[in-house]
């Protein structure tokens, strides 16, 4: 069978996995393209495809064919792709000694972003504030290129946590300009790095609970960072 009507109700509900209510409800999301299908389907997330009629996906799960019409209607790209995947949502657990708290960080290529440089450099756990950018944003996921499937992530208040990790012995790392340790300098084993907003960054009350407070040196020229990249650079530096 070919789906060809956009009035379809399979067509529809897929449709409505680009809406975060719906994909809360129903605990699915979408991936656009054969490298993410693949990605999922390579761990264990995807539950079928949606390919256009005529392509013949290298994949063994079940395929929902579809005309070029419905595709473009299905997917939020402007050049629509050849195939799509309907992926269960992931039910990860904290974990690890090497944690990433993320306090409304709201832009989902900045969240695509960190989570990539999450997977690069080691984080174990990355744990994301219920005001963040959705995981299964279909740009967040897009700016992942895979890599959401290969690294742990929780939504959880973000205090409470901070309070138990400092605790357990971890030591709960800020970011803050003034009087703070160059990150160079900073040698920890089991840490939670707290980055905030895009545009009021770090909350005070959660900086209020740091334990030692961090910057990057940069010449006069630049007055700070975009959170995705300095994210990276700090992860980069704790890593070493």
């Amino acid at each position: 069978m070919i789906y060809s009507s956009l009035d379809n109700k399979k067509i529809k509900d897929i449709k409505k996995l680009n809406e975060k209510k719906y994909r809360d409800e129903v605990g699915l999301f979408l991936v656009e393209g054969e490298h993410l299908v693949k990605e999922a389907y390579d761990t264990g997330y995807l539950l079928y495809t949606i390919a256009l009629d005529g392509v013949t996906p290298l994949i063994d799960k079940d395929t929902v064919y579809v005309t070029d019409k419905v595709m473009k209607y299905l997917s939020g790209l402007d050049t629509y792709p050849a195939l799509m995947g309907v992926c269960k949502k992931k039910n990860d657990t904290l974990k690890g000694q090497h944690l990433l708290l993320l306090d409304d960080v709201q832009d989902p290529g900045n969240l695509g972003t960190i989570i990539r440089s999450a997977a690069a450099f080691d984080v174990d756990t990355i744990v994301i504030s219920s005001k963040s950018a959705d995981i299964y944003n279909p740009k967040v996921v897009r700016a992942t290129q895979g890599l959401l499937f290969h690294t742990n992530i929780i939504v959880s208040p973000l205090e409470e946590l901070i309070i138990k990790l400092k605790e357990d012995g971890y030591t709960i790392l800020g970011t803050k300009v003034d009087g703070g340790v160059p990150i160079k300098n900073i040698e920890v084993s089991s840490y939670a790095l707290i980055m905030g907003n895009e545009g009021s960054g770090v909350s005070k009350h959660i900086l209020d609970l740091c334990n030692i407070y961090a910057y990057i040196p940069m010449n006069d020229k630049c007055e700070s960072l975009n959170v995705g990249v300095a994210t990276g650079i700090i992860l980069y530096e704790l890593s070493r």
